[in-house]
């Protein structure tokens, strides 16, 4: 009972509510001397004001919803225009980090030369070293035999002093002889003290001869250490580019046809002969060869397409397995599709030669090229197409005009990379290429 009269005290008090706010009216219109009423009851002057809250919340909302998304539309068009800066600062730093490289590599030229140079030096002073020490050793033979006269001389002098006690008397007639006997012993002491200052005039050449060959070989091992050590640093960063785009450098090195055929084995550097200049000489070969492996690799960088194939884009399907956009069941993707404007031009990622243009069942139209070494590239679903089958391909070349060609949802472009008929994932070389154009 007390439920009840709970209830119909708050019904009771709602309708009083409703009685205050929305009475029960009357509308008298008068035409022509006649009086009608209309009568607008509380039910009917509530839903009224129901749809007018409607309406009013209504016009709210769409006008909170339109201002958001004009600040949206702004935000979105200044990160545009600041991707576009930062791509087109992104090109000048790799035309500038390619210039250093060109630099690079002709010093290295140049010290190679100047290395051939110190080399070809250093054989004429090893013969002049030879020739000086053929010299020494007959001065040394000059010296031996004048020692050997000066003790014949000696025992001469023995015999002559014994034959002047045992002849006295003959004293004056022996005199003459041993005048003439002290002058040949004098003329042979000047002699071998000749002898010895020019010995001692040859060692000292010799010593001196020794020390700036000694000077001249650090000098050079010094130069080729480092020439080395830059050489393998080059290296290093170029196989770890070429690591980082997924594949494999010696299987590259091989389709490139800059591996020897029928050779192999582990890598020993060369070792010393112990001959003068032999360090030298050793690490001249090792710097050859890696100064060889640094060209084969430079070559093959330049057909590694490294850059996307647009300016500015965004990934609407990565590589491998997705679902199908057009009938919605898993399949394998093997290439990168890349969303841009249409008719937004399309450029090479890497010189080459085209080797198909024209319309190939679900690709569209469609831009094959071959980079050499194994590797091509592929441009899908094109608008229309700029090259021809056999022409040249420049880097970075404008090779046709994004569109949505084929079996397609929408304008993009599909990019495949290929290497040896297999498919590789492009956004690894675009990554790859982002490592070798960064600050350093």
């Amino acid at each position: 009972m007390r439920r009840q009269y709970m209830k119909e005290s708050w019904a009771e008090r709602w309708h009083r509510y409703l009685d205050a706010i929305f009475p029960e009216r009357q509308l008298h219109i008068r035409t022509d001397g006649d009086v009608k009423f209309i009568k607008v009851s509380q039910i009917f002057q509530l839903c009224v004001a129901v749809v007018f809250l409607g309406i009013a919340s209504w016009v709210t909302f769409a006008s909170a919803k339109f201002v958001l998304h004009q600040s949206v539309v702004a935000s979105m068009d200044n990160q545009v225009s600041n991707a576009h800066l930062a791509y087109r600062s992104l090109l000048s730093e790799v035309a500038n980090y390619q210039k250093k490289f060109v630099t690079l590599t002709k010093d290295l030229e140049r010290n190679y030369k100047l290395m051939l140079g110190l080399v070809e030096q250093n054989a004429s002073l090893q013969q002049n070293l030879h020739s000086v020490t053929n010299e020494l050793v007959s001065t040394d033979t000059e010296r031996k035999q004048v020692i050997s006269a000066r003790k014949t001389l000696k025992g001469k002098l023995n015999t002559i002093e014994n034959e002047m006690s045992s002849l006295a008397h003959h004293n004056f007639s022996l005199k003459g002889n041993l005048s003439s006997i002290e002058t040949d012993l004098q003329t042979a002491l000047l002699e071998r003290n000749e002898a010895l200052f020019k010995t001692q005039q040859q060692d000292q050449s010799l010593k001196e001869l020794k020390d700036r060959l000694a000077s001249l070989q650090e000098s050079q091992q010094d130069s080729v250490l480092r020439l080395s050590e830059n050489t393998l640093e080059q290296i290093s960063d170029m196989e770890k580019v070429i690591k980082l785009s997924g594949l494999d450098v010696k299987k590259v090195l091989k389709a490139s046809n800059k591996l020897p055929r029928g050779q192999g084995g582990p890598f020993i550097p060369v070792k010393t002969d112990g001959q003068p200049a032999g360090d030298l000489k050793a690490n001249l070969d090792n710097l050859d060869a890696m100064l060889n492996h640094s060209k084969n690799l430079k070559g093959v960088l330049q057909r590694i397409p490294l850059v996307a194939p647009l300016k500015s884009y965004y990934i609407t399907s990565g590589y491998g397995k997705r679902r199908d956009p057009i009938n919605k069941r898993w399949a394998a993707h093997y290439g990168l599709d890349l969303g841009s404007p249409f008719k937004s031009s399309v450029y090479a990622t890497a010189p080459g030669v085209v080797t198909f243009v024209g319309w190939k069942g679900n690709f569209g139209r469609l831009v094959e090229i071959s980079h050499g070494s194994g590797i091509k590239t592929r441009y899908g679903h094109l608008h229309k197409t700029l090259v021809k089958r056999g022409q040249k391909i420049k880097f970075h070349q404008k090779i046709g005009l994004l569109g949505s060609t084929g079996r397609s949802t929408g304008a993009h472009l599909h990019y495949e990379i290929l290497f040896k008929k297999r498919s590789k994932n492009p956004m690894k070389f675009i990554k790859a290429g982002r490592y070798v154009f960064q600050d350093k």
